[in-house]
């Protein structure tokens, strides 16, 4: 700069201080998106600006509100709709489901996991009418939930995708088959422990009673853990009808035998198959699998001691593909490992805890062969060693390792 007598100056500087508080409100939004549940609410409470900035639907996108519904709250679902909250966990419930129900016309997933005094009588209050937005419903563990609560989910619910009732005990066949009737989207369905269920409602949700019902033919994960009265002719009625089916959880179903698996072993979708504790299920079920067109990448036989190192060499011929198995107290050793490592190249989690036959041969095997490991479970191992370990550490991707109740010797410790 030039002044009048021909003298120049150095150019004068402004210098502006930049605050949070200058943000717009769209950029304080994006930052609050990234806050947990908690501190969402805190910074609603700093100032005017950041409370609009926090009540943006962004902000709350995809969060679930945890409610106990103990007396009226006028202000409670306006607040939720605002912030644009459509999933709710009930954590205790001494007031009218329906009044969650009318409060949230949008409602997109309810959990009442736990909510032990809902009773028909109160579930039929609340679902008079469609509700097309309820895409999620769990209702695990509301023991006084029977058919008739099932009746009126398939007559309002049609639009749903996921329903828990595990631990429901009072569920029956009868109430698959209103599932089956009414629940054409439903996409997952859990019924563990659910003890009444036996193969003929099974029939029933795989479309083998169309005369009734068209059955839920568009499910991809089902979990009948604990279901003892399941037979291999459920397994029958699964693979003919869900073959869109990819996750299958059998876990203590003592009901089925190496039979059912000639079965599943059919079934081209399936990805993730957990026979834990089914203690009919031997090598020759294994085999079965094995020979068929299954492409699994997850395989859980734990707690299977008819299980042994042949099983391990037929998922080396026809199981190749897992990315996860689990193997826990299976009656496997080194020679079963020796069988399989050489063609398990995409293995990412081995879980042999409680093999007590496993020792530093098979961990060098394994540590030779499983390169692509980021986990192993060795709990219970009693016979690996520091030097076993040592190698099973040199794994280039592992990032887990459980070595529950594994001691090191005496000698090893002077070492």
């Amino acid at each position: 700069a030039t002044c009048a007598g021909g003298r120049s100056h150095p150019a004068v500087m402004f210098q502006t201080e930049t605050h949070i508080s200058c943000l717009f409100p769209e950029i304080l939004a994006i930052i609050f998106s990234y806050l947990d549940v908690k501190d969402k609410g805190r910074v609603a409470q700093v100032c005017a600006a950041w409370r609009d900035a926090s009540y943006h639907k962004s902000v709350w996108r995809g969060v679930e509100a945890k409610l106990h519904l103990r007396r009226a709250n006028p202000s409670l679902f306006p607040s939720l709709q605002t912030r644009g909250i459509k999933k709710v966990q009930i954590l205790s419930l001494r007031r009218s489901l329906s009044y969650v129900i009318q409060g949230m016309p949008q409602i997109e997933s309810l959990n009442l996991c736990g909510c032990f005094n809902l009773t028909d009588n109160g579930l039929g209050h609340a679902f008079v009418q469609d509700i097309p937005s309820l895409r999620v419903l769990n209702l695990s563990l509301c023991k006084q939930i029977t058919d008739s609560s099932l009746g009126r989910i398939a007559q309002y619910l049609k639009n749903l995708e996921v329903l828990e009732l595990g631990g429901c005990s009072n569920i029956t066949n009868t109430g698959l088959l209103l599932i089956a009737w009414g629940l054409h989207t439903l996409k997952s369905l859990n019924l563990r422990s659910c003890r009444h269920v036996s193969d003929v409602g099974i029939g029933h949700l795989s479309g083998m009673t169309r005369s009734a019902a068209e059955g839920c033919l568009t499910l991809e994960k089902l979990t009948f853990q604990d279901c003892q009265k399941l037979t291999d002719l459920s397994l029958k009625h699964v693979s003919k009808g869900l073959n869109k089916l990819k996750v299958l959880n059998l876990s203590f179903c003592g009901g089925i035998s190496d039979a059912g698996m000639i079965h599943l072993s059919q079934m081209t979708q399936l990805c993730s198959l957990n026979l834990r504790s089914c203690d009919n299920i031997s090598d020759t079920g294994i085999m079965h699998l094995a020979m068929g067109s299954l492409r699994l990448s997850g395989l859980d036989v734990s707690f299977c001691d008819k299980i042994g190192d042949q099983s391990l060499a037929y998922i080396a011929q026809g199981l190749y593909q897992l990315k996860s198995l689990s193997l826990c107290s299976c009656h496997i050793s080194d020679d079963g490992i020796n069988r399989m490592v050489r063609q398990m190249h995409e293995l990412k989690t081995l879980n042999i805890g409680q093999c007590v036959r496993i020792t530093d041969k098979g961990l060098e095997l394994i540590a030779d062969h499983l390169t692509q490991l980021t986990g192993i479970d060795l709990y219970g191992c009693t016979k690996i060693t520091k030097r076993g370990l040592e190698r099973i550490t040199q794994l280039p991707c592992l990032k887990v390792l459980n070595l529950g109740l594994w001691q090191m010797t005496e000698s090893e410790r002077m070492r």
